[in-house]
């Protein structure tokens, strides 16, 4: 399963304003759009869906909802991100499509073992450093987290690193063995950045996370 390398979160304080944004990152190139909910009443949430649905695929982008792996499954999204409080994952992975990819976040390396048994397509990673105004994890990975995680690892499961990530971040964590970006707030500011991520990414991809992606 061929795994973007860089991945938009959503951000947004309405649906309407989700689904600007959307559509913005996908006019800029982004090739997988995380369903963020920040902002969405729990009542709209499937509206809201089937609507980002219909406006990624008209782009050929990626959708991937947040926890509700029944929605979609049932709007036919392309997979499901999983947190630490969501379903087991033998339950999603039995409901979802075979074609679906099923991610999930985590934050230490313990986190990661449990998710690489589980059999999941990516693991997001973080966080990469602290970010105003958004609660954080009692641990700040930074680069040298992220090596020692990666190294311990040594596996071809995409990791995505994410968390207050900049254009200037992106190389230095590539050569963490980190395979690509989540990122929100850092590209809602500004979609113009989808191009020079990308560029990076894909600049600094090694044979092995060449045989991952391609």
């Amino acid at each position: 399963m061929i795994i973007p390398k860089l991945h938009y979160r959503s951000t947004g304080n309405s649906v309407k304003e989700h689904l600007e944004n959307i559509q913005k990152a996908c006019t800029a190139g982004v090739e997988l759009v995380q369903l963020g909910v920040a902002g969405i009443k729990k009542k709209q949430t499937e509206a809201f869906a089937k609507e980002a649905r219909t406006l990624t695929a008209h782009y050929q982008t990626r959708l991937i909802l947040n926890g509700d792996y029944k929605l979609a499954r049932e709007i036919k999204a392309d997979g499901v991100h999983l947190e630490r409080t969501d379903a087991p994952f033998t339950t999603v992975r039995n409901h979802l499509y075979t074609w679906q990819m099923l991610g999930a976040t985590a934050y230490t390396l313990e986190a990661c073992e449990v998710l690489l048994k589980a059999e999941v397509d990516y693991i997001a990673l973080g966080t990469f450093k602290a970010e105003p105004n958004t609660e954080t994890p009692a641990a700040i990975l930074g680069l040298d987290g992220y090596t020692v995680i990666t190294e311990a690892l040594t596996t071809e499961t995409p990791i995505l690193a994410f968390g207050g990530i900049t254009i200037s971040d992106v190389k230095a964590l590539l050569e963490t063995g980190v395979s690509g970006i989540l990122a929100g707030d850092e590209l809602t500011t500004d979609f113009n950045q989808v191009r020079t991520f990308n560029q990076l990414l894909n600049a600094s991809v090694t044979q092995e996370q060449r045989h991952t992606f391609d």
